[in-house]
């Protein structure tokens, strides 16, 4: 865990969700949330199902809009009615589904919906769009047998790193990762770690959800807890003890907000 020490705690927050509410009929499946994070910081969330994590998630990718509450962007309120807009603020997002097309290389994947062309009726250039992914994992370090083999010849792991890289092209401020290591073997989840650890050198603010408490506690900077869609806790990723966090979890501790919430 590096954040702390490059003074990610000092920058200001690139991504605040002030007292966020969405509910679905009567069930209230996030009240009154609050979440921050700045550059160069990785933000873990995490709760049993139902905490209302991926609800969270897909209001700050534009997929579900709030009832009630605010998200800013870098300190100003926006509005993020769809996931297009969410790319156009910055914001994107990889979902556990990874949404790849198997059957398509790895350069067709990573500018897939958005090929490069000479002009706007001009063929694909493919050749152009190959160079771009291949530079794209390089500065990511990220190793497949060649940009232009099928996805579907590719590990879990170097899939979860395409679906990453494919963020890149959109040139984010904000990335949130929906359980990035599910499904992995220990040397893939590995290599997916060291990959979060590189967008967060890179200046990212990622958001990283997942189940795997030592994974969060291995790469992230702070932990936030959400029980039964509330905050129920905040904790330094790199000092507080593992039983803190389940206890949170649990519902074992009372639930306090954050120190900025009532900023």
């Amino acid at each position: 865990m590096t954040g702390a020490a490059d003074g990610s705690a000092n920058r200001s927050p690139v991504l605040s969700v002030r007292r966020v509410t969405k509910r679905f009929g009567a069930v209230e499946a996030l009240t009154e949330v609050d979440l921050e994070i700045r550059p160069h910081e990785v933000v873990a969330l995490v709760g049993d199902n139902g905490a209302g994590k991926s609800t969270l998630a897909k209001i700050i990718s534009g997929v579900l809009q709030p009832d009630s509450g605010v998200v800013e962007i870098a300190g100003e309120q926006v509005s993020i009615p769809n996931p297009a807009a969410g790319h156009a603020l910055g914001i994107s997002t990889v979902f556990q589904d990874l949404a790849l097309c198997e059957n398509l290389s790895v350069a067709a994947n990573i500018f897939l919906g958005r090929e490069l062309r000479a002009s706007r009726h001009s063929p694909m250039d493919i050749d152009g769009m190959e160079l771009a992914a291949a530079n794209i994992l390089r500065d990511l370090t990220i190793t497949v047998p060649s940009v232009r083999v099928p996805v579907r010849e590719l590990s879990g792991g170097q899939r979860q790193a395409v679906a990453i890289a494919r963020t890149l092209t959109t040139r984010p401020r904000i990335l949130v990762l929906d359980e990035p290591t599910a499904a992995l073997s220990v040397v893939q989840t590995a290599e997916v770690l060291t990959l979060v650890e590189r967008l967060r050198a890179m200046g990212l603010a990622v958001l990283i959800i997942s189940h795997n408490l030592a994974d969060l506690r291995a790469v992230s900077d702070r932990i936030e807890v959400l029980r039964h869609g509330r905050n129920n806790g905040s904790f330094d990723a790199g000092t507080s003890a593992p039983e803190e966090i389940i206890g949170a979890i649990a519902g074992a501790t009372r639930p306090n907000r954050p120190h900025w919430a009532n900023i």
